[in-house]
């Protein structure tokens, strides 16, 4: 039975990087979705360019040059790799199917767009020895050009050339057309990162948002609540630093942040909750010196020894937030962290703002059997997230978590083996620095908070 004409090794690399792009369909971490992604990034976006430079690399018949082709692929590869992922990473819209989007279009149109070639007589295919001498000087004479008779431009056979010229060509066009449509793929790769804000959704921007009930099904009964009515924050329900707090503030140093959270970067009036961020020189107790000043609260420690204000474990938590005009260099953060061990993972990062105001990510973070950190997560948007209130929420079951933007489903976990089953403090920063500095020209920031609320069954 004859193979179908398009199932050739050139075919087979022009669709590799498909293949991979729809294995992110599959489980996290499962073997097929590992083994399709990591053989296509290792290898073919390299061995399409190597043939694209030399369709016929020589090293691969000869064995002594197989290991130095294979090298060379490998760096080609990855480079490819680091040059499609760090523009997005730095721009704020990395995700993994988006990097593998971008790594398939353009390896399948280095394959697909036709290179020119010379003809060659069939008696020069010989070994060159066979010519003498003159040879070469009568392959350089007689070798086809513009105007020449030899010349492929004015024939049936180059006629098809120039029409299989045009139809790679628009092929590659429309792959790299597809890829811009990749903003709805997400960081862990599956589809519907970028949902549209839905027209008659309730909560709409600029509203305080469509209710403070549970979106989730209940029954519901509250355990927490606090709508920032009075003048000051309330220490019985909050306190102002990480549980692992050095004394006179502290900051993130795991992320490599650039503020210093102090007890004056939280403000509370009219009805809202302001985290202030403020450039400033800031001298840490651990000895550092920060070019930041900002505002946290968290109802976990007041020192490293001390007792959490409010842990829980379950439930539904929602905060209607209002994050910073200006996002460079700004990392809003509504969260949960565990009690017990001062430190994540688990992790349930219920909104994530990093150096945007128009997406919002939400992510999972576990330890694995092996004592890695995994996470799985997906990005929603665009929305002007900065111009009103939205309310952000999160419904953490024993079986899976779940995640509503002004009450419309947006993420859920399914695979128990994922879902945290420890005590957990609630934790909403303004922290700056990450990945980015704030511009020169930005000075302060602020992260309101309208009401916050945890309900339980």
């Amino acid at each position: 039975m004859r193979r179908p004409r398009w199932i050739t090794p050139r075919g087979v690399l022009a669709l590799s990087g498909w293949a991979a792009l729809a294995a992110t369909l599959l489980p996290a971490g499962g073997p097929p979705r590992v083994a399709l992604t990591a053989a296509f990034l290792l290898v073919c976006p390299g061995l399409a360019l190597l043939l694209r430079a030399r369709p016929t690399p020589a090293p691969l018949a000869v064995r002594p040059g197989r290991t130095a082709t294979a090298a060379l692929v490998v760096a080609l590869s990855t480079s490819a790799s680091l040059l499609v992922a760090v523009p997005l990473f730095l721009g704020g819209a990395f995700t993994v199917a988006r990097a593998l989007a971008v790594l398939a279009a353009l390896t399948t149109a280095l394959v697909l767009l036709p290179r020119r070639r010379r003809a060659v007589p069939e008696q020069w295919k010989r070994a060159p020895e066979e010519h003498g001498p003159q040879g070469s000087e009568q392959r350089r004479a007689a070798a086809p050009g513009p105007g020449r008779p030899g010349s492929p431009s004015g024939t049936p056979s180059g006629r098809r050339t120039v029409r299989r010229r045009a139809g790679g060509l628009s092929v590659a066009v429309l792959l790299l057309l597809s890829t811009a449509c990749a903003g709805a793929l997400t960081s862990s790769g599956r589809p519907l990162t970028a949902d549209p804000e839905p027209s008659d959704t309730p909560g709409r921007l600029g509203t305080p948002g469509p209710t403070d009930q549970p979106a989730a099904p209940g029954p519901w009964h509250q355990v927490f609540r606090d709508d920032f009515d009075g003048t000051t924050l309330n220490a019985s329900d909050w306190v102002t630093c990480y549980d692992w707090v050095l004394g006179g503030g502290c900051t993130n140093a795991g992320n490599g942040e650039e503020e210093w959270y102090q007890p004056g970067q939280v403000e509370v009036s009219d009805g809202v909750l302001t985290l202030n961020a403020q450039r400033g020189k800031q001298h840490g107790s651990d000895g550092r010196t920060y070019p930041w000043a900002s505002g946290m609260v968290s109802t976990g420690r007041d020192s490293y020894s001390g007792t959490p204000r409010h842990t829980f474990t379950y439930g539904y938590f929602a905060a209607a937030v209002n994050v910073p005009a200006e996002p460079a260099g700004f990392f809003p953060a509504f969260w949960l962290i565990p009690a017990a061990t001062r430190g994540t993972p688990p992790e349930l990062d219920i909104a994530e703002f990093p150096n945007t105001n128009q997406y919002l990510d939400m992510n999972l973070h576990w330890r694995t059997p092996d004592g890695n950190d995994a996470h799985v997560g997906r990005r929603y948007g665009p929305a002007e997230f900065a111009s009103g209130y939205h309310v952000l929420a999160l419904d953490w079951e024993r079986d899976s978590v779940t995640w509503y933007v002004d009450g419309v489903e947006r993420f859920k976990v399914t695979d128990p083996s994922q879902v945290p089953n420890v005590a957990m403090e609630l934790v909403i920063n303004l922290a700056v620095g990450y990945l980015q500095s704030p511009p020169p020209t930005v000075d302060t920031a602020q992260l309101h908070v309208q009401w916050v609320g945890v309900w339980q069954h």
